[in-house]
């Protein structure tokens, strides 16, 4: 195997349009046909689709252009760079873990390449619940079927590693059935390093191909470039005023910038689209702006087996189960499905329970634990509504009160990852919780997972999947966007990112936003440009 040509490095040295904000020295005022405010997978499918139509595409990103000479394998150096707040953004109550990707690729260069259609269940609610008459599976299959074919989205050859097949397992000596998960990439390595940055550019992240793309038919790169306020007048959006920040990607150096266009499409993902419409005041009539905003809350089942698992190495997430995610009707008790992590020192520790030498002995056996991971289906049940996106000193915080129905659905999802990893034939298991103990049996551990208390900080929640805050309805009394994705009460401004989503989809999102994206970028192409969207080639 050969590592793929670095194609940003041989970008810039044919001439692309980048600039890093941090550097400049006076502020500035430009001009576009459209801005996209946001490089991940609804920024980078945009920008890719704009620019080929032939219109003048200028793209904000708050985070730095970094490629694979960057990517290093190396968690110290990743978080930093690579993710929101470090990989330490919280819920309000600090309850919830939350990653997010902040950098040009978005969520798309750091993720685990997990790719899944939008389950046909979640789309027929949309359709009855939100009015979304055209979001039902045979109208979106054409759109995942171009961007599968856009970005190598395929089954995954290579057999699970030790860490998915004990997944594998343990369900198939229970009876429950599980699946193979497909993955956006092309000549990959098999490294299980794609959550810091994919070094051999296998991924087919945004960061290798549609922003590529995108550059190479004249569109423009802003980074480290901050989108503080939409200027509004009247119905339309006239500017967007920016920050340039510095080079840590953290203060901002005093340069300011304005950018204008006859059309903004938002694409910072389901926390910082919501924060710039609160911040710059964007009409609101019903206050359900931030509101309905969904994270996939998840829990996680640490087993300790006598061979090494050395989670790792390989490629991270390739076996899954939605067995648990159907439980009836779909607005009933909390279903979810469940994956495999794979497991990097810096990150498992600073999420474990534990301190000292408990904490300590944990570590030691690094080599051989297996986690499994439950991404709970919120926004169906009415005691799961989702959380708000509120402005704290001009920054996003996301308030997610958990009741009940998750608490429920945490401790059903507990006992399951334990039932599985004692058939997989783990020695022991720990949910990951405050009050928990290592469990040597099943039968110790469903009595015991039964009686824990489930309260926010004790039973330890995580989430990489952020989706809602603009929900689609082109009923005004539902959804903040229509089902074209353009902001109720703004006649030149579009969502096209998770944010979208009137509940959380039961999936790993990103072929969701790909989807979806493909289609409401090629009607505002068409709408803008007066013919036909271009269709990007395939990978």
């Amino acid at each position: 195997m050969s590592v793929i040509p670095d194609p940003i490095q041989a970008g810039l040295a044919a001439g692309w349009q980048v600039t890093d904000c941090a550097q400049l020295r006076d502020d500035q005022t430009l001009e576009a046909d459209v801005v996209i405010v946001g490089s991940g997978a609804g920024g980078g499918v945009t920008a890719e689709i704009l620019a080929l139509s032939g219109l003048k595409v200028l793209i904000v990103e708050e985070g730095a252009l970094k490629s694979s000479r960057d990517f290093k394998m190396r968690e110290a150096e990743a978080y930093p760079a690579l993710y929101q707040e470090a990989a330490a953004r919280k819920t309000k109550d600090k309850g919830i873990a939350i990653l997010q990707g902040r950098t040009v690729g978005g969520g798309t260069t750091v993720n685990w390449t997990s790719s899944f259609r939008t389950p046909d269940i979640t789309l027929r609610h949309w359709v009855q619940r939100f009015g979304l008459g055209d979001y039902t599976p045979e109208a979106l299959a054409p759109w995942f079927a171009m961007m599968e074919q856009r970005l190598h989205i395929s089954d995954w050859p290579t057999p699970p590693n030790e860490n998915n097949d004990l997944l594998r397992r343990g369900a198939a000596r229970l009876g429950i059935p599980t699946g193979l998960i497909r993955r956006n990439v092309n000549g990959c390595w098999n490294l299980g390093y794609c959550g810091m940055g994919c070094p051999t550019n296998a991924k087919q992240s945004m960061l290798v191909t549609t922003i590529p793309s995108a550059l190479a038919h004249g569109a423009r790169l802003l980074t480290r470039a901050r989108a503080e306020r939409l200027l509004i007048q009247g119905d339309r959006v006239t500017g967007l005023d920016c920050v340039a920040l510095a080079a840590d990607g953290l203060g901002p150096t005093g340069r300011r910038l304005t950018l204008r266009a006859r059309h903004y499409v938002l694409s910072g993902g389901a926390i910082n689209t919501p924060a710039l419409l609160l911040r710059s005041a964007a009409p609101d009539p019903r206050g359900l702006l931030g509101k309905r905003t969904f994270l996939h809350p998840s829990l996680a089942s640490v087993a300790t087996c006598k061979q090494p698992v050395q989670a790792y190495a390989g490629a991270p997430q390739t076996v899954y189960s939605d067995h648990f995610l159907h439980t009836g009707r779909i607005d009933g008790p909390l279903g979810y499905k469940l994956e495999v992590p794979p497991l990097h020192p810096l990150l498992f520790s600073s999420i474990m329970t534990g301190f000292g030498a408990q904490h300590a002995e944990l570590m030691r056996q690094f080599a051989h634990l297996h986690v499994t991971l439950a991404l709970l289906r919120d926004g169906f049940n009415d005691g799961a509504p989702g959380g708000s996106v509120e402005m704290v000193n001009g920054a996003p915080v996301l308030d997610y009160p958990v009741g009940e129905a998750i608490w429920d659905g945490a401790r059903r999802a507990l006992l399951t990852m334990a039932e599985i990893q004692f058939a997989a034939g783990a020695s022991s298991v720990m949910p990951v919780h405050e009050r928990a103990q290592p469990y040597t049996s099943w039968t110790q551990a469903k009595s015991a997972i039964a009686a824990l208390p489930y309260k926010v900080l004790q039973t330890k929640l995580a989430s990489a999947h952020v989706m809602g805050g603009c929900g689609m309805s082109d009923d005004e009394r539902l959804g903040v966007t229509s089902s074209r994705g353009r902001y109720h009460g703004l006649a030149n401004v579009s969502v096209h990112d998770g944010s979208l989503f009137p509940t959380s989809i039961g999936a790993n999102p990103q072929l969701s936003i790909y989807g979806i994206v493909a289609r409401l970028a090629s009607g505002l192409a068409q709408e803008l440009s007066g013919k036909p969207a271009a269709r990007p080639a395939a990978a």
